[in-house]
């Protein structure tokens, strides 16, 4: 039990036993003026009677906050879980958003690539085919400049030289 609980019945405890105690002067009669008129009516009576109304009606009061303060929790509640539902399906919607835009980014990236691989071959192709033609030439002119000095040599000196290429 809360403490204002106990708190609360232990002041109507004592509420009723000064009642009890005190229930023949609650009871002697009293004249009374209500404005108008007098009468004679116990006072004790009358007030405990009064006191008694006023709590009934606070409890009213207390029940029916307490209702509409359920029932306002209960609302926001709902509320709450729609507006998650509705977070968690614009999240589930942008990740099948990111997850279609980086698909499409590889896709392309993929294409970027293919692109370059076969630009890269064709330029190291045309590199490899102008290197040998530099090769083949450079060995043409090398042979060329050998022979020549090779007759230079052979009209300088009247011996005749020795070819180191076979079939000569």
């Amino acid at each position: 039990m809360h403490l204002r609980n106990i708190v609360l019945l232990v002041v109507l405890g004592c509420v009723a036993l000064f009642a009890a105690v005190n229930w023949s002067a609650i009871m002697a009669p009293t004249t009374l003026s209500f404005i108008f008129t007098t009468m004679q009516a116990p006072l004790g009576l009358i007030l405990l009677a009064a006191t008694a109304v006023l709590a009934v009606l606070f409890l009213a009061f207390i029940v029916t906050m307490q209702t509409s303060v359920i029932m306002e929790t209960r609302r926001l509640h709902k509320e709450v879980e729609s507006q998650r539902k509705l977070a968690d399906q614009a999240e589930a919607s942008r990740f099948i958003e990111l997850r279609s835009f980086l698909e499409h980014e590889l896709h392309q990236m993929a294409q970027l690539n293919a692109g370059t691989a076969a630009s890269m071959e064709a330029r190291l192709g045309r590199t490899e085919q102008d290197l040998r033609t530099t090769l083949e030439q450079t060995g043409n002119t090398l042979a060329a400049m050998i022979g020549e000095l090779d007759d230079s040599m052979r009209r300088n000196s009247n011996v005749p030289v020795r070819s180191s290429e076979p079939g000569s």
